[in-house]
Order: structure tokens, then sequence, then C-alpha cells
């Protein structure tokens, strides 16, 4: 069980009159059904599937201490939309007080994060900057739980000479020992941003970096990327400038659409366990288009995740079709689900991992999966 009273230190609660201007939800809207840390009324964690939480710590991105109001502002936009899946139950924690310092915000991050976690529901960090993917990344190397952790950045944050945090964190969850870093994927980078060299330093690491243009071409082939990831982070400078105006880094990246297929495909994720959806500031939005399109990409997680509640186990293997393939010499097994149409695949030692139709493609083709190659190499 949770006891709040272990977070409340920690917590400032929300008003949700506030956020809807004074005015009463509808029956079925989000903001109405939503178990919310107010000024009276401490919410029911322990009911909860999915858990809110505001961190509005700018400070690592050069911000003067005090927060940011985006975690309200993306709230205001989610709390209008209307709750369609029923099997999920919303909680929001409310929002982490800023600390005398950035450390003290990791550490009061860290340690609410792991409380949540802990108790098996899925976190959801509505942000200040990007760094406090760190403070994320924390919650689980405080309990030694070695993960897979998937960013979507346009950048890579491996920056050594630069003074914000914001600009090198990856540095530290890579280069902290020990390390409790399974595997790390980094989706929709732009190469005309990011130095060649950063790009070798992760291949030689085993870790998998997807090129925006890349990943547009099929986008459906993140699927499998997102299927085993513990701890998912997104800066909104992926999406493109047109449908975010608050990323004033590109007018290219993922559409709004692209962008909420791929907090659908990380709902569907059954390892995944916190989401923090970064870099959002409300100054520089316009018309709150941007608050709208995070908005509706936690509609979509909630989307994802009702898919995942409704996936069979592995082991029953009477909800999949099995297929058995031969490709240069190699017998596998690949499996797809009868409920969901997803594909895993059978390595030499027998565990199967997530992939896509193409990967299936290639092996009927007598053709060995990049996807198959990459998982034996970090064997």
């Amino acid at each position: 069980m949770i006891d709040f009273s272990n977070l409340q230190d920690y917590l400032a609660p929300v008003s949700k009159m506030q956020l809807h201007d004074d005015e009463e939800y509808d029956h079925l809207q989000i903001g109405q059904l939503i178990d919310a840390y107010e000024e009276d009324h401490i919410p029911d964690l322990d009911a909860a599937h999915i858990v809110l939480l505001g961190v509005g710590e700018e400070r690592g991105n050069g911000a003067p201490a005090g927060g940011s109001a985006a975690p309200d502002a993306i709230r205001r936009e989610f709390y209008r939309l209307y709750q369609w899946h029923k099997d999920m139950v919303l909680a929001d924690a409310g929002n982490l007080l800023p600390g005398r310092s950035l450390t003290d915000a990791y550490a009061a991050c860290k340690s609410v994060v792991t409380e949540l976690i802990d108790a098996g529901k899925t976190v959801i960090l509505l942000g200040g900057s990007h760094d406090l993917t760190y403070a994320q990344y924390q919650a689980y190397a405080s309990k030694k739980y070695i993960i897979e952790a998937t960013v979507a950045d346009a950048l890579i944050d491996l920056q050594e000479t630069s003074p914000l945090r914001s600009e090198r964190f990856l540095l530290d969850m890579f280069m902290e020992q020990p390390n409790y870093i399974r595997h790390y994927n980094h989706i929709g980078f732009q190469s005309y941003y990011v130095q060649p060299r950063m790009l070798e330093t992760l291949d030689k690491l085993r870790f998998d970096c997807y090129r925006l243009g890349k990943v547009r071409e099929n986008i459906e082939e993140i699927e499998p990327v997102l299927r085993n990831t513990d701890l998912f982070s997104v800066d909104i400078n992926m999406i493109k400038h047109t449908d975010a105006p608050a990323n004033t880094l590109s007018p290219n990246g993922f559409s709004g659409e692209e962008a909420c297929a791929i907090s659908r495909y990380a709902g569907m994720s059954a390892q995944l366990s916190s989401y923090g959806i970064y870099g959002y500031q409300p100054e520089k939005d316009k018309d709150g288009l941007t608050a709208k399109q995070i908005a509706q990409m936690l509609w979509y997680f909630m989307d994802g995740r009702s898919v995942k509640h409704r996936e069979a186990q592995l082991n029953e293997r009477e909800s999949f079709l099995e297929f058995h393939i031969a490709f240069t010499d190699i017998d596998t097994i690949f499996l797809k689900s009868k409920k969901t149409g997803r594909w895993w695949m059978q390595l030499p030692d027998k565990e199967f991992v997530p992939c896509a139709y193409s990967d299936y493609l290639l092996a009927s083709n007598n053709e060995i999966p990049e996807r198959w190659l990459r998982s034996q190499e970090r064997m």
C-alpha cells in the first residue's frame, strides 16, 4: 500500500476548479473522473493504474528557481478530454515542490517515483527540462532495477562540455557506476543537429538510434522497440514546430499524429512503468496548441494501456499463431498474437524478443533481420 503521508512533504496540491475556470466538468471528462490531490482531498493511489506527477523543475536548462507552469498547462487540456477507457483508473499526485537546489529536486523526484513504481503504478511525469530524465532513471537505480530506457528527442544530450545539465544528462546515466541500463534506444534524432561521433559511441555500446526520417518511413517499426521499455522519456522538440509551436528548435520533426502513435505504442508496453514528457515551455506556446498536443498524447497512452491489458502471456500458446522458419541455416520460431497482431521472434537461447511483421518477411526470404542481429550482439 502507498502511504500518501510519506509523499506529502514533496508535493503541492492542484485545483480542478481553477484548472477549469471555476466550471464543473462533464461527468465523463477526465477532470471529473481523475482522483486528484487537492487541498481538501487525498487521492487513493492504491486504486489507480496511472498516476500523474507534475515536475516543473527547469534549473537544469538554465532557468531560475521556482519551477514552471507547464504541468498545470498540460493538465488544463488533459482534464478536458473525455475518458473512453473505463478499465483505466487515473490519479494525480499533484506537483513536486521546488527543492533548494537542482540536486534536491532530483532527489525528491526520485523518492516519489520510486514509491509509485514499487507499488506497481505507471507514473507519468509532466515536466520541466529534459534532464529530469536522470531523476526518473534514479528511481530505478536506487532499487538496483536493471532496465531498458528509451528517449525520443531531436537531439542526443551527450554534450560533455555544456554547462547545462539538460544537454549532458545522458552522460550521467551512461557513465554512473554501478550502472543499471541494460539497453538504450534513441528515437527521432535529426542528423544535422547531432555530432557523428556521438552515434559511433552509442553504436559501440550496442545502443540503438533511429533517425527521424527512418522512423517516419514506417512508424509501426517503433512499436517493438518500445515493447521492452521500462523508462520512456520524450522531449517535445521531437514534434515539428507547426504541430507543437512551443518547440522552437526545428521546423521538422514528427507530426502530431505520429507523436500520438508513438505514445500509444509506449502504452502498449507491459514493461513500461514511467513516462516523462519534458521540454514544454508555456510562454512559447501559441493558443495552447502544444499543451493540447501533449494532452492528446496522454490520451493515446491510455489507449495503448488498454490494449496491453488484453494481450496474452507468451506461454499461452493457444493465443498465438506459430511460424517455424529457417533462414541462413538458423531454425527459429515467430509468434503472432491473435489478440493484438503483434510479433515476437525466438533467439538461439530460446528467448522471445519483440519484432515486427517485416522481420518475419525478411526471415521468410532467407535474410537475417537486423533486429535479430542486434539482439544477438547485445547478448
